[in-house]
Order: C-alpha cells, then sequence, then structure tokens
C-alpha cells in the first residue's frame, strides 16, 4: 500500500539519517519485529532494553511509510471523549484508556532522554477549541470527567480564548500534558539505540508469508529468505491486513497536512500549545521544525492513494484558508504539503496484544490520531507480556474489549 503522497515533509528534511541492508541470509531470534515505523522502533528499543533477541524487518526505508507523514502532535486526548468511552465501555475501561494516554508522554520523553536522541521532543499545552456554541456544555462536561481522575485541565471561556489567540471561540479546555516530536528522527534514533543493544534491523524486505509451527513461526520475505522467531510482533500499521486477518478492525481514511515556511515575526501561540478542534474531522496545528507552523486535518476516508493524491491540492487550499482564518495577521507560506492514510477503530482505542487465530504473534494496530502516544503504549503491553506479565493497561486495548 502507498501510504503517503510523495515527499512527506519529514523525510524530506531529515534526509538519510543511517542506512541498514536487506535481509539477504535466513536468520533465527527470540522476537521478530515487522515494521520499522516508529511503532516498531518504539518495541524493538524496548525489546531490546530489556535482553531479547531482536530482529526488526520493514518492506521499506527505515521510516518511511506512515511515520515520514506524521505531524506528531503528542497528547493524551483520544479523539473519542472520555465520557463517551465510559458510556461504551464502562467507567473504569474509559478512565485507564485516558490515563494510559497520560502517562505515555511522560514514558516517551524518559525513554528518549535514556538514550540521548536527538529527535525536537519539546514539552506543550494542548487547547481544545469548542467550535460551535453547542460544543460548549460538551466540552466543559468533559473537563469535569478528567478532573475526576486526576488530569490537571482549565476551562477557558471566550474572553480567555480572545485574549490568547486573538479569535472567538465560545471556550477551550486546556491541558498541560502534551508535546511535540519529530517521529522520524525518533524513530531512528530508537533503531541506532536498538542496534547499539545487538538489535538487527533490516529494511527494504518485505514479508510474504507466515507459517506456525511448534516452538515459534517461520516468516518468509520477499527476497527468498526467512526468520524463524519464537515470537511475532506485528507493527506494520495498516498493511497489517495483508497478512493476517485485521481489516475488519480498523477502518483506513487520509488527512492531510502543510508545513510553512518559517513564520519568525508570529505570535508565539504555536510555540506554546498544541490546537485542535471539536469539529470533526477537526483542524490541527503546532509549530516546531525551525520556526513552521505544520498544521493538518480535512479528512476523509481512504479510497486509493491515486485518488487520495488528486485532492492533495485542493485539501491543501483549504487547509491553508483554515490557517487564515484562524490567523488573518500571520504570513503563512505553505512550504510542503503531504497526504497520509491512517486507520481509525469505531471506540477510538488501539488494538494491543495478543489475537487468538493468531498464535504466537502480537499485534499494535488502529492508532487513529493518538499514533505515536498509542506506540509508546503498545512497547510497554508487549514488554510486560513478553515477561509473562499482565500490563495494567493491556485490558483497556484487547482486541475481545
Amino acid at each position: 500500500m502507498n501510504l503517503t503522497s510523495e515527499h512527506p515533509f519529514w523525510s524530506v528534511r531529515n534526509g538519510i539519517l543511517s542506512t541498514y541492508p536487506p535481509l539477504l541470509e535466513n536468520g533465527s531470534c527470540e522476537v521478530l519485529v515487522l515494521g520499522a515505523g516508529i511503532t516498531g522502533a518504539l518495541v524493538t528499543e524496548a525489546l531490546a532494553a530489556d535482553g531479547h533477541d531482536v530482529i526488526t524487518l520493514d518492506a521499506r526505508d527505515v521510516g518511511r511509510g506512515s511515520t515520514s507523514a506524521s505531524t506528531a502532535l503528542l497528547q493524551y486526548e483520544v479523539d473519542t471523549h472520555l465520557v463517551d468511552l465510559i458510556a461504551r465501555h464502562g467507567r473504569r475501561m474509559g478512565e485507564l484508556a485516558y490515563m494510559a494516554c497520560h502517562e505515555s508522554i511522560d514514558i516517551l520523553e524518559r525513554r528518549i532522554q535514556a538514550s540521548s536522541i536527538d529527535c525536537d521532543f519539546l514539552r506543550k499545552d494542548s487547547v481544545y477549541l469548542a467550535s460551535r456554541e453547542k460544543d460548549w456544555p460538551v466540552l466543559r462536561e468533559e473537563g469535569e470527567a478528567r478532573r475526576k481522575i486526576g488530569i490537571q485541565v482549565a476551562e477557558w471561556d471566550a474572553t480567555e480564548v480572545a485574549a490568547k489567540f486573538g479569535f472567538y471561540r465560545p471556550g477551550a479546555l486546556h491541558s498541560v500534558q502534551a508535546a511535540e516530536v519529530d517521529a522520524y528522527r525518533l524513530t531512528h534514533g530508537l533503531l541506532q539505540a536498538a542496534t547499539a543493544r545487538g538489535g538487527r534491523i533490516f529494511d527494504r524486505t518485505a514479508a510474504t508469508e507466515i507459517n506456525h509451527h511448534a516452538g515459534g513461526v517461520t516468516v518468509t520475505t520477499d527476497r527468498g529468505t526467512s526468520v524463524r522467531a519464537r515470537k511475532v510482533v506485528v507493527a506494520t500499521g495498516y498493511e497489517a491486513s495483508e497478512l493476517f486477518d485485521t481489516g475488519r478492525f480498523v477502518n483506513l481514511n487520509s488527512s492531510f497536512a502543510i508545513a510553512s515556511e518559517p513564520i519568525p515575526d508570529a505570535e508565539p501561540w504555536w510555540r506554546r500549545c498544541l490546537l485542535w478542534e471539536s469539529a470533526r474531522p477537526y483542524f490541527y496545528l503546532r509549530g516546531g521544525a525551525g520556526g513552521r507552523a505544520i498544521f493538518g486535518g480535512e479528512d476523509v476516508p481512504f479510497r486509493n492513494a491515486k485518488a487520495r493524491d488528486r485532492v492533495l491540492p485542493a485539501k491543501a487550499d483549504k487547509l491553508a484558508a483554515r490557517f487564515r482564518d484562524f490567523f488573518p495577521a500571520i504570513r503563512m507560506e505553505p512550504a510542503f504539503e503531504w497526504a497520509g492514510t491512517f486507520g481509525e477503530t469505531e471506540d477510538g482505542l488501539a488494538y494491543i496484544g495478543p489475537y487468538n487465530k493468531h498464535p504466537d504473534c502480537l499485534f499494535a494496530l488502529g492508532f487513529g490520531g493518538n499514533g505515536i502516544t498509542y506506540s509508546v503504549i503498545a512497547a510497554e503491553i508487549i514488554r510486560s507480556h513478553l515477561k509473562g506479565k499482565k500490563h495494567r493497561y493491556a485490558g483497556v486495548f484487547r482486541f475481545d474489549r
């Protein structure tokens, strides 16, 4: 599957950070990770740090799938409101889902610091705008539900929103737990850290067949080579359904994004926070990357890559117009525009862990708008599973929830 349009910003900005060979000989390991995007990299580094013998395969160059198209807003806020998760799954499960995402940002920061990864990780606040008058009571109820479980969130009325940003919205929720990152650099940094601990990384090598047998799994590749492993971790994102019957769990959508030219004279709103709104699909934006504004939205159901890429110019024009509606005084010039494919689940939660139709396999699927935070959670749940322990958040993301 073609997961991105040509030239997503992060791979252009960073170029070739490191190279890995294809798998040209048969191999064996304790754990085989399929996928070397941000999810596979987080899993690989965590398992290597725990002393597992790990091989990681990717059909592309490292980080060149969905990771290269991520706008990399790190938020605990799930696309599904906490109050709606509680109504659907019960109070305990809904609250655990939000706490898992909240905690994941701290976990990621510690892992970045432990391996001294240069990836532009920066703590930010998150501002969730009420797009319409009728949305504000809904957001206030949501804010109260979050505070009840110990999440620090404040309500800003229309006066406070106008004072901060200069435009009118009926209100907003302000959270202090958020961050931004360069996901492409983070992926390469994690894999370099894993390699230093004995991990073996191979890209441009696609898994084409999987066979279960006593003692584990054998995965055959498009190069005629194979890897025999005790366990397989499937971190191929939305392409997992090409080898596994997981397509019914995830709906594919396309999102569109712009990175502006640097805006040195802009008010520092985008340096302080991540901004998103209650309308669906929502407009979202962040700063970083040398003073640029990075923003996206205009999501549509995914049909095929050609159809997605044909509408990119029109979608980019709409996004630029939305930006100017928010900040008419800022001179914003688009520099890069791109599209990416992402998967959503019905309840907004990822699927992480074992799936009983595939013994000896562990999955990390359906990340939606919380991609990297869910990836961090997946790494923690999977590393606990391989230690023979049940992670406290494992039940929230199980396949049979």
